[in-house]
């Protein structure tokens, strides 16, 4: 007699991804340059005392590790509407022009803007976006209209590199590349509150308006005609979705600068856990998107103690090595 398991309830993955995202944000929290406790973290969040290790948490870590709570959840659920939306599974904002495109905006408009704030920054890094994936989407579909995932691919790697050149130019002309550089470097140093009260909302808004959207992603996966046979607005939902993914990416560029690989690793660890239904894959994408970014943030600040590695590195060392073994699966990675 042979028994069958019975999958998981969603619900269940779900809960259990939360409560990993939960033990890692809270670890993120307590180690670094500067160890905390469990009771400096609590008076940090519930009174108005002031020490030390209080202000490092209050006015440093906690802002810090919110952002790479943000930015995580950005990328990942980036990287799954592009994958399901195209039909590439390396599909990913850093590898087809996004990040590129929102890098070179910023370098422009702090030549040409100066003093620009952080609202003005995430504008650039918008428009930046949209042109970089605008570019790349048109050049890999030059031939037959067809998006193959090479070519796509490919034409990613050509537009990043001259947009990445023009940033370099730009910054060398008009010697602003300490500035850049310092947008740019994918770090989450000196994150503030108030780059949080700008850059939050669009990001928060973006995911739930993707969580929203989901089944439609779903049905985009399947292919175009599937799609139309079930009645679905193609360019209507396609564009929104596109302009959901410029959001999301060029907020994250705005606040933590380059960071490729999050959008690319993150679904493809999700689809085995939660199926191919994007209903289930885009908000546990989000949260183990979070959870991936606070403890590369977390590697980052502590393996090289009292220096920092930058987690643009961290995230690279690992998603350059998961990028080459997709590849070499032909697109299934672990799924």
């Amino acid at each position: 007699m042979t028994t069958t398991k019975r999958p998981i309830p969603f619900v269940y993955k779900l809960l259990g991804s939360f409560l990993v995202f939960i033990g890692m944000f809270i670890i993120s929290l307590l180690f670094g340059a500067k160890d905390t406790s469990i009771h400096d973290l609590w008076l940090a969040l519930t009174s108005s005392h002031t020490s030390d290790e209080i202000l490092v948490l209050r006015e440093l870590r906690i802002p810090r590790e919110i952002a790479a709570i943000l930015i995580g959840a950005a990328f990942a659920v980036s990287g799954a509407i592009m994958q399901g939306v195209t039909r590439n599974p390396l599909a990913d904002p850093g590898l087809l022009g996004l990040t590129s495109g929102a890098n070179m905006a910023l370098a422009l408009a702090f030549v040409f803007i100066p003093g620009l704030k952080t609202s003005g920054i995430m504008l650039a890094c918008f428009v930046g976006a949209a042109l970089g994936a605008s570019l790349v989407l048109v050049l890999g579909s030059m031939r037959n209209g067809s998006l193959s995932p090479t070519r796509i691919v490919l034409a990613g790697a050509a537009i990043s590199a001259f947009m990445y050149a023009i940033s370099e130019g730009v910054s060398l002309t008009f010697k602003i590349s300490k500035d850049v550089n310092m947008w740019t470097a994918g770090g989450l140093i000196g994150t503030t509150w108030a780059q949080l009260q700008t850059i939050a909302p669009v990001i928060i808004g973006g995911v739930l308006l993707t969580i929203f959207l989901s089944n439609q992603v779903t049905i985009l996966s399947l292919s175009d005609e599937v799609a139309v046979g079930l009645g679905q607005k193609l360019v209507q939902i396609k564009a929104i979705l596109f302009i959901l993914v410029v959001l999301l990416t060029g907020a994250s560029v705005a606040l933590v600068g380059n960071m490729a690989f999050v959008g690319l690793m993150i679904p493809h660890i999700v689809r085995p856990i939660v199926g191919t239904d994007y209903r289930y894959i885009i908000p546990f994408s989000a949260i183990t998107g979070a959870s991936f970014m606070l403890l590369a943030d977390t590697l980052g600040r502590t393996i090289n103690l009292p220096y920092e590695t930058p987690v643009a590195a961290i995230v690279a060392m690992l998603g350059l090595p998961f990028f080459l073994f997709v590849v070499h699966r032909g697109g299934k990675a672990l799924s």
